[in-house]
């Protein structure tokens, strides 16, 4: 049912589509739901080199974005921003009827102040885990923090862990709302066999191979190291199983090092960076998803893949376990604790109606849970109560 009241949401957060990540996939999809239910939302991201020239455009979805400091780097592009954010605050004063913060910044030191000062209720999202703890490291963060804590009607949060740092931090409990990210469930679906076929005959590889799939940075945090080094102790015990590892980032020469050191160059695939619908197919032709992170928020690529119809291996941690409950809708093991890794990704590849059961539960869960419909009811409930609650 739609939201009896339409809301006039500023959406500002540093980056956005093209550029890539879960929060800013997040913020497009939460633009998008928030739209087709009929509320008005404007996006007010920093000019990053990926966006698009003009000052003033739309996204794929038709959500309108204004981007500032187009062709500026770091940290020149911070410092346009955060003016360019206080000019637009000023500007659409009268047209906002909440401010919507998604990411720390230097743009939260004039844009928290001037919201108190027009009378703009404020919102805000801890996007991941640590960011309070990092905050808390610089004066700005800590007077960023401060300000939050007095002026913002809710600081949303990604999972318990991501609370209790703000509850350390000063935040009272009762300030914090749980926002989960949203995934489009009717995109992310299984497929057919037959089009799985079709799927792995395109992407070279035989219709029985066991095929566990990474989607995300190859960053330090995400701990693909030891992924690689459970996958050599699977692959031993598995000759036929793959993994294919979708995008890129800083640790991609090392990653690859290590996989030629383990011998597993002919069984793990570095495919890239890849554009949504080809990250789309790698899901729909694996049979297992792999997340074994030491930090995560709230994953996107988790629930994409849980969407889709994939069992998980994921890591310990707060971000994965709000997710996947352990033999339910997959198996779970140590930070970097290859061998209970590898135990646990060679159980899901060794039993495929387990596996199977496994994937249709954890669809259930996100249909449930957190499709975008969902996830835009919740924000219709937040605004509500920014909108109505006095400080």
């Amino acid at each position: 049912m739609l939201a009896a009241k339409k809301y006039s949401c500023l959406l500002i957060c540093f980056s956005y589509p093209p550029v890539l990540g879960g929060s800013e996939i997040e913020a497009q999809r939460v633009c998008r739901a928030l739209r087709e239910r009929g509320h008005r939302v404007l996006v007010l991201c920093a000019g990053h080199p990926e966006m698009p020239a003009a000052t003033d455009w739309v996204d794929p979805y038709g959500t309108p974005v204004r981007s500032i400091g187009h062709g500026a780097q770091s940290p020149q592009l911070d410092r346009l921003f955060a003016v360019g954010v206080a000019r637009e605050l000023w500007r659409l004063r009268k047209e906002v009827d909440v401010v919507y913060f998604l990411m720390q910044g230097l743009h939260l030191v004039p844009g928290l102040p001037i919201c108190r000062w027009l009378g703009l209720p404020i919102v805000m999202k801890i996007s991941g885990s640590g960011i309070v703890e990092f905050m808390q490291k610089s004066f700005l963060g800590r007077l960023e923090l401060g300000w939050l804590q007095r002026w913002a009607k809710r600081v949303m949060v990604l999972n318990d862990g991501i609370a209790q740092e703000a509850v350390n931090a000063g935040f009272d409990r009762q300030q914090l709302f749980w926002m989960p990210n949203p995934v489009d469930v009717d995109e992310f679906a299984p497929v057919s066999l037959a089009e799985r076929k079709r799927l792995r005959a395109a992407a070279g590889i035989a219709e029985d191979a066991p095929v566990a799939v990474y989607v995300g940075r190859l960053a330090p945090e995400k701990e693909l190291g030891s992924l690689l080094e459970a996958f050599a102790l699977v692959q031993a015990q598995a000759p036929a199983a793959r993994l294919i590892l979708v995008g890129d980032g800083p640790e991609r020469a090392t990653l690859e090092a290590a996989s030629e050191r383990l011998q597993l160059a002919s069984f793990v695939q570095f495919v890239g960076r890849q554009p949504m619908n080809r990250v789309l197919e790698y899901l729909q032709l694996a049979d297992v998803f792999t997340l074994v992170s030491r930090l995560e928020g709230f994953p996107c690529s988790l629930i994409e893949a849980m969407s889709t119809g994939l069992a998980s291996l994921v890591s310990r941690i707060p971000a994965n376990e709000q997710l996947v409950e352990d033999g339910v809708h997959g198996w779970s093991g140590g930070v970097r604790n290859a061998p209970e890794l590898a135990a646990a990704l060679l159980r899901l590849i060794e039993n495929p109606e387990q596996r199977a059961a496994m994937g249709v539960a954890g669809r259930q869960r996100i249909v449930d849970n957190y499709s975008s419909e969902k996830i835009a009811e919740r924000y219709e409930e937040l605004f509500a109560i920014a909108t109505t609650e006095r400080t």
